[in-house]
This record gives structure tokens, sequence and C-alpha cells, in this order.
């Protein structure tokens, strides 16, 4: 057991026995054990108390006001010492500058751990069989819930009743017109709400969206008949985006499309009482105050603890620049349940990139439009931040250790404007809605500074608003995250910076304060789990006002991305970033990229970039492209090729790896796959892909298995994979009845069982392929001494099948090599380039290497490209 958690314990210890039996006589605290003014706080406590550890006081609030009479006098930490115990909160517990700490001394809220939690939930109870509906459950909401997002039992998360949408839509000025009236036919249409899910558009998966990188959402006002009005702003907001009038489809924000993609067509509808068909999905019916429930297998809600979030805010600190709130600890606590009901509003969830939205009436017209557009808000690119749970603005020196932000509606922890010299330390995020951790803001307050965010496991989320990441950092300065571990998240692990993108019409990046951060030694994989166009760490904008001061990226190990995207990526605008002695590889697009053009002055010059003594898988030479410089980098074949220091710096430090067996809620199977597409892989036979199932239920996923079901609902076939075999190949082979279409669902085990089955594919008939694709273009070979990097873009034809692989042979004699993955599918339809390390090369040596693609039909003409080794002596 770490030595930190003994103590904990030790203390709970002295806590219980300090608190006593009612009705029998306790002994006082040791001299010395704790300090006069310390205050106590137990469920069980009674407010009228004094906060002695004899007779602790019963809410947070209390134990505030008590804080607030004993700052003033201190002459040591003052401790409020939280018993175990739940806390719940309708409201945010309000801290601002009279609860701050005094005379160099903090006020620490020291909870006993896991034991300890703040929660914004409202327990379910109640539960009862519903008639004619089979395994439907369904309990009284409790009082005062009048809206929720989320729905737990036993610390699971459940899934909002979702599916297809039942009608084929055609938009309007206003919403849809559906081929039929069975919307307006629900309990209540108003309740229900589209998602629109993007991503690559790849195979018959339909990107939808407002750009690969979102998820916004919009509810139904109403439906009437076939005819189906959306709410407003959302609506607008989603659809009305200003556009160049001289540049087609291009945004005056310069960040995604004007209007929802596809015809508008959302990816599903969710929160219907007539959705409901799979276990783990609930429905809050608010006119009947009543909850629905289908359990899980295994789950017995008599005596489960169901909890519906309610709170929005668990803990909220108001500090102002004339006064910060300051000198404040929280350690040991589980901060769980609290809910954001904004997007179930008329406002919705109109998203922009990184949980910021476009709000407000006519939001769409001005907001963070700036120098663009008449009225246009400024600064550029300001639009509306994901809230915080727990959000703190205008804090300084305050602490977050040893905590855990689990089961929340919005960002687990928001250090907004103001924020000065304060720590996020050996602290888990998982089971967030949002974002993660939100440092600093982009909306021209005074930028965060000095934060430090180091240590921290941050895994399984976003679990709903499906474009966020874990690491959020906005225009800050002197800023730390490191050694934390980022591990099986939707989208992009760490964004930083903002306003880069007038660099597409030719105009500099919006000037900001950032200056002096850094990212360094944490370990990031298995991201990008849904979403495209993202990276491990993703920069955007201005970094600092030279090499000197700009962003420094080292010691990262990245590795294993999903969706398109690079393991860094430089965005639009982003000068002066140092990535060196990173250990980059397995992406699908790039280990480091992108050039930008640096239009601050008419030189020509590049974004100024230093990518330097990285080992990677890319392999580009050493050069300077007018300020891109590259230089010292290895290619690797293989882990054995990186120093191992390099690799056990990467992550949590030895103290805190005990973080990585810390986990919150039962144990469960896991969350669905997501975006399932197929292929036709003969005239009896689909291949299947799809997103992986970043949410294990705290038992790793073992495998998946696909089902194909024919126009009547009936499966017709079926067939499973290990895990690890479609980590590698991204494709199940499904042998199905030739002839009809057929849909196909899929689900993913672990060792609690199935998962529910994800939302099925659009329909498909498989078909004979006979048509050979092109050769693949643009091959080049870049060596090192004894690899090489063989880079590749997909062929521009593919005859009449998709691609699923590529076959390269090297002229040294050895066996073909079969390239199979998740890139050789995300790059094909915006045809970005490959990339594949051959080891094992003779140093001086000419070789000749082909690629060729590979589909139903079989294996199409080669490229053929030839290079020289380098010497050992060069």
């Amino acid at each position: 057991m770490p030595a930190h958690r003994r103590a904990a314990l030790v203390t709970l210890a002295a806590t219980v026995l300090a608190l006593g039996t009612p009705g029998l006589a306790t002994p006082a605290p040791a001299a010395g054990a704790a300090a006069s003014s310390d205050v106590y706080v137990s469920p069980a406590g009674d407010d009228h108390a004094d906060g002695t550890a004899r007779h602790p006081v019963r809410t947070l609030d209390r134990a505030r006001d008590l804080v607030r009479a004993r700052v003033v006098h201190l002459s040591a930490d003052l401790t409020v010492h939280l018993a175990p115990g739940t806390y719940r909160r309708t409201k945010p517990l309000v801290l601002d500058a009279r609860d701050s700490g005094a005379g160099g001394h903090r006020v620490i809220w020291q909870g006993s751990g896991d034991d300890t939690l703040i929660s914004g939930g409202r327990r379910v109870t109640g539960w009862q069989r519903v008639p004619g509906r089979a395994g439907l459950w369904s309990a009284p909401a409790p009082q005062g819930l009048g809206d929720t997002r989320q729905l737990y039992v036993d610390g699971v998360r459940a899934q909002r009743a979702r599916g297809a949408v039942p009608v084929t839509l055609t938009q309007t000025a206003t919403g849809y017109t559906a081929s039929s009236d069975t919307i307006a036919h629900w309990k209540h249409p108003a309740d229900a709400e589209f998602v629109y899910t993007s991503g690559e558009a790849l195979w018959n998966i339909e990107r939808n969206g407002l750009g690969q990188w979102t998820e916004p959402r919009c509810r139904i006002a109403a439906a009437e008949g076939t005819t189906i009005t959306m709410t407003q702003p959302c609506w607008d907001n989603s659809n009305k985006r200003v556009e160049f009038p001289d540049i087609p489809g291009r945004t005056v924000s310069m960040v995604g499309p004007g209007k929802l993609t596809n015809g508008g067509e959302p990816s599903y509808v969710e929160n219907a009482y007539e959705l409901l068909d799979q276990p783990g999905e609930w429905y809050l019916d608010r006119s009947a105050h009543r909850v629905y429930y289908l359990p899980r297998e295994g789950e017995h809600l008599a005596g489960a603890d169901v909890e519906a979030a309610a709170a929005e805010k668990l803990v909220e600190g108001r500090g102002t620049a004339d006064a910060p709130v300051h000198d404040i600890a929280f350690r040991g606590i589980e901060f769980g349940y609290a809910t954001w009901l904004t997007p179930s509003t008329p406002e919705g969830f109109s998203e922009i990139q990184a949980g910021y939205t476009v709000t407000g009436d006519k939001g769409w017209a001005t907001q963070g439009l700036c120098q663009y557009v008449a009225g246009g808000t400024c600064p550029f690119a300001s639009w509306t931040k994901m809230p915080g749970n727990v959000t703190f603005a205008y804090g300084r020196r305050i602490e977050f250790a040893d905590d855990v932000f689990a089961h929340l509606g919005a960002s687990g922890l928001e250090l907004g404007a103001g924020s000065a010299d304060s720590t996020v330390s050996g602290s888990v995020f998982t089971d967030i809605s949002g974002n993660g951790v939100e440092i600093g803001g982009v909306d021209g307050q005074t930028p965060a500074s000095g934060v430090q965010v180091t240590d921290n496991h941050l895994y399984g989320l976003p679990r709903e608003y499906h474009g966020g990441v874990a690491i959020l950092n906005g225009y800050t300065e002197h800023d730390t995250i490191a050694h934390n571990q980022i591990d099986h998240v939707g989208y992009s692990a760490v964004s930083l910076g903002w306003g880069g993108w007038p660099d597409k019409i030719g105009d500099a990046a919006t000037p900001n304060p950032s200056h002096d951060n850094a990212v360094r030694n944490n370990l990031i994989f298995d991201y990008m789990q849904m979403l495209d166009d993202g990276g491990g760490i993703y920069t955007q904008g201005l970094t600092g006002t030279s090499m000197t001061d700009g962003e420094k990226v080292t010691g990262n190990v990245i590795h294993d991305q999903w969706g398109l995207g690079k393991n860094v990526y430089t965005d639009n605008g982003c000068t002066y970033e140092t990535v060196e002695g990173n250990v980059l590889y397995h992406a699908s697009y790039a280990n480091v990229a992108s050039r930008h053009t640096d239009y601050r002055d008419a030189l020509g010059n590049n974004d100024p970039t230093l990518v330097k003594d990285n080992w990677w898988e890319e392999g580009t030479a050493d050069g300077d492209n007018k300020g891109l410089v590259t230089t010292g980098n290895t290619i690797m074949t293989g882990l054995s090729d990186v120093p191992p220091d390099i690799l056990d710096n990467a992550g949590l430090e030895p103290a805190y790896r005990y973080l990585l067996d810390r986990r919150t809620g039962a144990l469960s199977v896991p969350e669905a796959p997501s975006r399932v597409g197929t292929a036709t892989a003969g005239a009896d036979a689909l291949w299947v892909t799809f997103n992986p199932a970043f949410v294990d239920g705290g038992s790793p996923v073992t495998g998946y298995t696909a089902r194909a079901y024919d126009a009547t609902g009936q499966q017709v076939a079926e067939e499973s994979v290990s895990a690890a075999e479609f980590k590698r190949t991204a494709l199940i082979h499904l042998g199905v009845p030739a002839g009809g279409p057929v849909t196909v669902a899929v689900s993913a085990r672990n060792a609690l069982g199935e998962s529910a089955p994800s939302l099925a594919s659009a329909p498909l008939a498989p078909t004979a392929a006979t048509t050979l694709p092109a050769a693949p273009t643009a091959p080049k070979l870049r060596t090192s001494a004894t690899a090489a990097t063989l880079a590749w873009t997909p062929p521009t034809g593919t005859g009449d099948a998709r691609v699923t692989g590529y076959r390269v042979t090297v002229s040294d004699g050895r066996a073909p090599i079969d390239v199979t993955g998740r890139d050789v599918l995300v790059t094909q339809p915006s045809a970005k380039g490959m990339f594949r390390v051959i080891g094992g090369l003779t140093p001086g040596t000419a070789y000749t290497v082909t690629v060729a693609a590979v589909t139903a039909a079989g294996v199409g003409p080669a490229a053929t490209v030839t290079a020289t080794t380098r010497s050992t002596t060069q």
C-alpha cells in the first residue's frame, strides 16, 4: 500500500475514534493531533455543533462558514477533515477570497480517498416492473429532479435510450420533413435529441456533424405530422454559420462547415421512451416524473445504488482579479454525479471544437467572428467553453491532489481565467461527459499561468460529447503538463492554444499571450478512438514570441492512434513549437505534422518549428523547409531501438503508478462500439469495421462479435474476433447470404460479458468484385543505415471494391509484407499518405521496394521505388 494511502487510513481511523459513538464518552484528541482551528465534518454531524473532532458539523457550507471565522487568525495550515461518506449537493459549495488561506498558510479540505464523495446525485428508489414491457423497470423520480442527462447504476453510467431515426428526413429551414408521422406519435417528441456524429466518411459510415472532430446535438422542438421543428438557437447556430461571400464553402470562423453536413442527416436519435430496447438504457419521463431503466444482466435494482445526476456544479471558486481565491487544497476527495443541462435546452450543443460551442440568439452571426464580420464579437474564435463541474476562476495556489473526478456530466475540473500557480496531481479523471481538465480560456481575460497538471491518470472519456479532450489548455503562460497517463479516449489527448485558423485565408494567427508552456514525459496511447482529425498532442496558434519561449513538447511516448490524425499535430498558426526527444509510433497519417505558411510577413516562410531527436516511423529527412527544421530523428523499427530510460520516464512516476489500479464504480460489460461500416468482400461476404469500445467497464475488452441482419430483422450471420486481432487489422470478415442487403451491429466483450449491440450499419448487399485497384501513387523510400520508411498515397481508383490492405515486397527476398490496420481505411477517402517501416536492412545497399493495394478482387498493380541505405559512416 502506498505510504500516502496508509497515512490517509491512519487519519481516517483517528477521526472515527475521535467522533466516537453517540451516547458514549469519547477521548479528547491527543495534544498536537490537530490545530485548534481545524474543522471536522461528517454526514452524521450537526450544523449546530462547533465543528470540533467530537462535535462535527454536517454540511460543507457550515464548515466553510467556520473556516471564514478562523482564517484571519491562522498560524498554521487549517484542515477541514471530511469523514467518510457522501456529501450531497443541490448547488455548489461556493468559495471566494474570504475562504482563502492567510499568512502563507493554506486551507486544506481533506477527505479519506475513495470513501469521501462530494455528490450532485439524487438516489432513485422504489423500482417496480413495468407491466407489459419485458425487462423494463420504473421508479418515481427523486423529489426536486426536474431533468438530468445522466443515470448511474452502482457507479456504472447507463445509456440514454437511443436508436436509429425511424423515418427518412429532408432538411428544411427550421428542421425536417419526415417520410411519415412516426415521431409525432411518440409520447414526448420534444424530449428527443438528434445527435450528429462526425469523423471520416469511411465506407458506408456517414460523416455528419460540423467537421470530423465534432458531435453536435440539437433537440426537437415539436413534431406535428411529418413536420419536425428543431429548437432555436441550436438549429440556426448549426446551419447558418457565416461564410465568406467570395470563398464558397469557407466559413468566416474558418473552423468546419457552415451547416450540418450530409444534408443535416442525424446519426441517431436519443432520449425517447420508444427507444428503450437494449439493456443498460434509461429514460426520464419529466411530465410523469418517472425514471425507466432496462437492467443489464446481473443488475438487481432492489439493492442497487441508482443515482440521477442533478447538481450542475459541485465546487465553485469565485475569485476576481481584485480579490482572488487562494491557498486552498482539496485532497483525497471524489467529485461525482453532477450534470450539465444546457444541451437539453434550446441552446443545444452546437460544437466548434474541443467542447467549445456557438451559443445565444444569432450567435452564428457574431460570436467570435471579430474583425471579419460587422458586429462580430472579439477576440476572434472566443466561443463558449464547456463548463467544469468543479471550477475556479482567479484562483491562486489552488491544489487538487489524490482526488477522483468521475461520473460527471460536463468537464471535470476547470481552472479558468486568472488561475495561477496551481497544481493538479495524483488524481484520476474518468467517466466524464466532456473534457477532463480545462486550463485558462481564449476570451481575452487574464490568462492562466504557472498551472501544473502532473502525474494524473485520465482515461475512458469523453462519454457524451465525444469531441472533448482529456486536457484542454487555452491561452496560458508557464504551464506544465507532465508525467500523465492518458489512454482510451475518444478524440485528442491534449489540446493547446487557439486562434490560428486565419492562415487558411492568408492572414496571420490571432495574437495571444501564450508562452513558456511545456508538455513533457506523458504516456499517451489508444487515443482518437471515435473521431478524426486530431492528435495525441494538438496545438493551435502562436505558442510564444520565439523558439526560446515557445511551446516545448519533449520526452512524451505517444502511440496507437485510431482515427485519422497525428501523434503530434501542429495545426494552423502553430509557431515556435519544439518537438524533441519523443517516441512516436502507430499513427494514422503522420508522427509530426503539419506544415503551415507563416503569414505574419510576406516572406513565404513556414511557421517556425523544430522537430529534433525523436524516435519515429515517419522517417522525414533532415532539413530546413523555410523554418520548419527537422534534424537528428531516428527511424524506429521497434521499442528496442529506443533508450529504455526514455520509455521508463514517460507517464506516471513510480510513486503514482498505484493510480492505474484505482477504479470507480462496479465492474461492468464494455460500452458498445460505434460507427459501424461495411464493404463488399465478394458475392457472399462483407468486411466490417467500427470504432472500438474505449470504455471497457473496468475489465479489458477481449473481443468483438459482428452480427448481420436481413431486411426483416432476422439474424443471418455472426463472426467473432479477438480484440488483439481487430486492433491489428481493423476488420472482421463476415460471410453473409448472397443477394439482399444486410445491416451489421457489433458488440464488445470482456470478462464480465457482452455489451449491448452498437447502432446498426447502413444496409449493404454483397457483390462480386472483379476489377483490381490501381497502383498506389508517389512512393518514397526514406532510408537510414539499417531501416527505411516506405511512404505512399492510396490509389486514385479502387476498382469495384474497397482497399483493405497493401502488399509490400522488398528486393532482398524476404516474404511479402501485408499491411493492415485502421490507417489503411481512414487514409483512403481523403487520399492521405501512409507509411511503414522496413527493418533489417544492410548499410550502403540499394533496395527496390514495391507496394500494391489489396481489395476483394485481389492484389492490384504495384508502384516501385528504389533507394540506397546510408552507410555506417554517414
